[in-house]
C-alpha cells in the first residue's frame, strides 16, 4: 500500500535525466523537488522513469510521485563551466595540488598575483593552508612546491565524470540504475 501523505512530501526528490537517460549532472547531482517535477509532468515535459511508494492527492487528482524523471528535449551540455572556488576543488578532486590532503582547502595562484600572475584556470590550484602559507608568493621552483598536475580550464563534461567518484549522502534505490558511481560489477 502507497504511503499517502496529507502534509508536503518534502525530502522526495527525483533524479532528473537529459533525454539520454544521463543525469544532467553528477556534481551537485541533479535533483528536482517534488513540486516542480509534478508541474513539468502536467506540462508534458518529462516522462516518468521509476516512482516512489508515496501519493500525493487534490481533491480531483492522485499520482505517485516520481523519484526518476527524463526531460523529453535533449539539454546540450556544451557551455564552458563557471569559474568558481568550488569547480576549482572539484577539478584537483578536493585535494591539494601540492601534497594530495584534502582538509583545510583554499586556493593558490601558481604564479603570484605579484609576478604577473592572473586568477584563471590555468593559474590557481586546490591547495592546503599549510602549503598556501609555506610557498607563500614564491614561483613554484623558488619555493620547491611544483603541483601535481599543471593547472587546465576542464570542460563540462571532465567536470562531471571527476564528480561521478563524489556521490552524495543519499541515493534512493530507484537512482541507482542511471548512476555510474565506480562500483564493482558482478563477473
Amino acid at each position: 500500500m502507497p504511503e499517502v501523505l496529507t502534509n508536503p512530501p518534502n525530502g522526495r526528490p527525483a533524479l532528473v535525466l537529459n533525454a539520454d537517460f544521463r543525469p544532467l549532472s553528477y556534481y551537485p547531482l541533479s535533483l528536482w523537488p517534488w513540486q516542480d517535477v509534478v508541474k513539468a509532468v502536467f506540462l508534458d515535459r518529462v516522462d516518468i522513469i521509476a516512482e516512489y511508494d508515496t501519493v500525493v492527492r487534490s481533491p480531483s487528482f492522485e499520482m505517485r510521485l516520481p523519484s526518476v524523471i527524463a526531460l523529453r528535449e535533449f539539454v546540450r551540455q556544451d557551455r564552458s563551466p563557471a569559474f568558481t572556488r568550488f569547480n576549482v576543488f572539484l577539478r584537483d578532486g578536493f585535494q591539494c595540488a601540492y601534497c594530495g590532503a584534502p582538509d583545510e582547502l583554499t586556493f593558490d595562484h601558481v604564479v603570484p598575483r605579484s609576478r604577473g600572475g592572473r586568477t584563471s584556470w590555468t593559474n590557481i590550484v586546490a591547495a592546503c593552508s599549510p602549503c598556501n602559507l609555506k610557498k607563500g608568493g614564491r614561483m613554484p621552483n623558488d619555493a620547491g612546491m611544483v603541483p601535481h598536475r599543471k593547472p587546465v580550464r576542464p570542460t563540462n563534461y571532465q567536470l562531471q565524470e571527476i564528480g561521478r567518484r563524489f556521490p552524495p549522502n543519499h541515493l534512493h534505490e530507484t537512482w541507482m540504475d542511471y548512476l555510474y558511481w565506480d562500483v564493482e560489477l558482478e563477473a
